[in-house]
């Protein structure tokens, strides 16, 4: 965690708030541990205690079934476990608490990571019969890969083992060994029985031999304050405040740190800065505030600022970058992790594109065991490379959850698919680089054994501590000179269908009309720019990349750009796309039939590939993914050249 200054007494009470979650293989007694949690603190009213005894006697049982209070769901009730997170509030005259009863089954590991996602402490329950499961490994796994700073091991149904500390001794030495190689900070062990209600709220008077609090003791005692981060002012913006011209507010609620007034900060991503000039919490004006508040900041200056922005202390600013490492639990029961698909990732309060790149390895939650991976099912966790069209700002998960956590999104259902833990910045060294090169060359790799072998690129160096610099001629000044807008005409299809045909014929109408006009084809930036790159997926993925990135600083520069490539992935277009405003990118689709494409075969690309002298080439081996909604479709087949170069001109014509 973070190291953290010392806390006003004020920020304490306002933190009196402990969020756990219960964790436990199928009928290790989760449900009854917290029904009787709620029943022996006097938590439970009248009207429930009188259901409960009704639903009981329903169901043939001589006593109050207390797990009924968390076993929400008909389908539980009915099979006797835990389906979806349950979530319950109580209070002490100690502590607030907020409950997350998680499910113990490995079927339903992605509700455990939903309801262990906010929790400062999570209660592992061990059934005493059967001792350390590979479920209770499991969550105990989970818990260190969310960084639960505190974990209770409870081990329950002592009243079944006649008591035995010998057998409770044995339990909690095997879990201390196998925890050792978890990131568990704070691991306490407590025999209860959860039936009974030995050690829960009160103390047992079957243990004499154990002599240390009850788990509702833990719970009111364990210090969560020094858990919290208040060294990294983070403060993502929701929403913008303007109820009059005289008052301009920023709202969003404190991800973590502490601001006070008159404190220096820097907006991200502008880098402007500014200071403080005033705190509101509904009609209240502090001087200071602090993790987990939800203010609205004023500042002394006009600083153009929206939703997904983030302010932070001017000496203290976070990794501001599109690459970086991440672990991620698949939660998706439809789809596998497609690492050809765009997804959309929500991050504090920033939404984008983005692009799972590379798996890592898939982790197996229940051994520690690593293995390589094309994908993650539901419930799989791994490790992985992600690449976003606008920079994140974000900490380390391990020293700040908020800014160090984030969500998948399906672009074209909006359901939530997976949940990542971000591990820090994707970075490189040029050293780095021309070591692997080196070990390329001498393997006798080419080109072609990379597409065979289907190997990605060498992690490229990512620069740190920038800023962008805008200069003093911008784009409207730019687009005055030149007469015109400028634009980014991207030309898709297969070899052989005349792309760059097309596009030189273009770009020589454009020049002749006086605009500025330049043209990127593929093989001249594989010449260059993209020479170290082969032709496997994750190499097309990354050449698509620069691309992308030489025509959007082209493009500010007033140019039109004309960019030839196969290009054959929907995802990877749609990622350079996003990387251009509103009318800047246009996509034409340059369609051509694969026998006339073969017929021509210009570069003799088909007939070598047939030959087996190269592979996973378009075509061929790999598919080609036609767009589904291009800006302009033009058929080779059945228009000549000249009909094309004016279909390109009209396009741009009409805006």
């Amino acid at each position: 965690m973070a190291p953290t200054h010392a806390e006003p007494a004020t920020i304490v009470r306002e933190r009196d708030l402990l969020r756990f979650t219960t964790a436990g293989s199928v009928d290790d007694g989760k449900s009854t541990l917290i029904g009787r949690l709620l029943f022996d603190s006097k938590q439970i009213f009248q009207d429930q205690m009188e259901q409960l005894e009704t639903t009981s006697k329903l169901r043939g049982e001589e006593n109050v079934n207390l797990a009924l209070l968390t076993d929400g769901l008909r389908s539980e009730r009915e099979q006797g476990i835990t389906i979806d997170v349950a979530y319950r509030y109580f209070s002490t005259p100690t502590r607030k608490f907020i409950i997350a009863d998680t499910p113990g089954h490995e079927q339903y590991t992605r509700n455990m990571v939903t309801g262990a996602s906010t929790a400062d402490l999570a209660i592992i329950l061990i059934d005493a019969r059967n001792g350390v499961l590979t479920q209770s490994r499991r969550h105990g796994i989970i818990a260190s890969l969310l960084g639960i700073p505190h974990v209770v091991v409870c081990v329950n149904k002592m009243d079944l083992m006649d008591w035995s500390q010998a057998r409770y001794e044995e339990i909690i030495h095997e879990y201390r060994e196998f925890a050792r190689k978890l990131n568990i900070h704070d691991l306490t062990f407590i025999p209860v029985s959860a039936l009974m209600g030995d050690n829960v709220v009160d103390p047992s008077t079957n243990m004499p031999w154990y002599d240390g609090a009850t788990l509702l003791h833990e719970l009111e005692n364990v210090t969560i304050a020094a858990d919290r981060n208040l060294v990294d002012f983070r403060f993502p913006v929701q929403y913008v405040v303007r109820p009059h011209q005289d008052f301009r507010g920023f709202a969003g609620r404190i991800a973590s740190g502490t601001i006070r007034v008159g404190e220096e900060i820097t907006v991200l991503p502008s880098r402007r800065t500014s200071c403080v000039r005033g705190i509101h919490i509904h009609d209240d004006t502090p001087e200071e505030a602090w993790e987990g508040q939800s203010v609205v900041l004023t500042l002394d200056d006009e600083i153009d600022i929206s939703r997904g922005d983030m302010i932070v202390r001017s000496r203290n600013v976070p990794e501001v970058q599109s690459e970086f490492d991440a672990t991620l639990a698949w939660m998706d029961d439809r789809h596998e992790l497609d690492t050809r698909r765009q997804y959309i990732l929500q991050h504090t309060t920033r939404t984008t594109r983005a692009t799972i790149d590379e798996i890592v390895y898939r982790l197996d939650v229940n051994t520690l065991h690593r293995s390589d991976a094309a994908s993650l099912a539901l419930n799989e966790i791994g490790r992985v490379k992600i690449t976003t069209a606008n920079p994140l700002f974000f900490d380390a998960y391990d020293r700040n959850r908020d800014t160090g956590g984030f969500v998948i999104i399906d672009p074209h259902d909006f359901r939530t698919v997976g949940a990542g833990m971000i591990r820090h910045a994707s970075q490189g060294t040029m050293e780095a680089l021309r070591r692997d090169e080196r070990e390329r060359r001498l393997a006798g790799a080419s080109d072609t054994a990379d597409a065979m072998s289907g190997s990605g690129t060498p992690a490229q160096p990512v620069s740190r501590n920038i800023t962008r610099d805008p200069g003093l001629v911008g784009l409207e000044d730019r687009i005055a000179r030149n007469g015109h807008r400028p634009v980014v005409l991207w030309f898709t299809g297969l070899s052989g269908a005349g792309k760059s045909t097309i596009a030189r014929e273009v770009e020589k109408r454009l020049f002749d009309a006086g605009r500025q006009v330049t043209r990127l084809d593929g093989d001249n930036l594989r010449h260059g720019l993209s020479a170290d790159l082969g032709f496997s997926r994750a190499d097309r993925r990354e050449n698509i990349r620069r691309v992308g990135q030489v025509a959007r600083l082209l493009h500010d520069a007033g140019l039109i750009v004309l960019c030839t490539f196969v290009s054959p992935y929907r995802e990877d277009r749609a990622l350079v796309r996003a990387l251009f405003p509103e009318g800047g990118f246009r996509e034409i689709h340059v369609q051509v039939s694969l026998a006339e494409a073969r017929r021509r075969d210009p570069k003799g690309l088909y007939a070598r590939a047939d030959a087996g002298e190269i592979a996973g080439f378009t075509g061929v081996h790999e598919p080609f993914e036609d767009p589904e909604a291009p800006d302009l479709t033009i058929d080779t087949d059945s228009q000549d050249v000249a009909a094309a170069v004016e279909a390109v001109l009209a396009m741009l014509s009409e805006g």
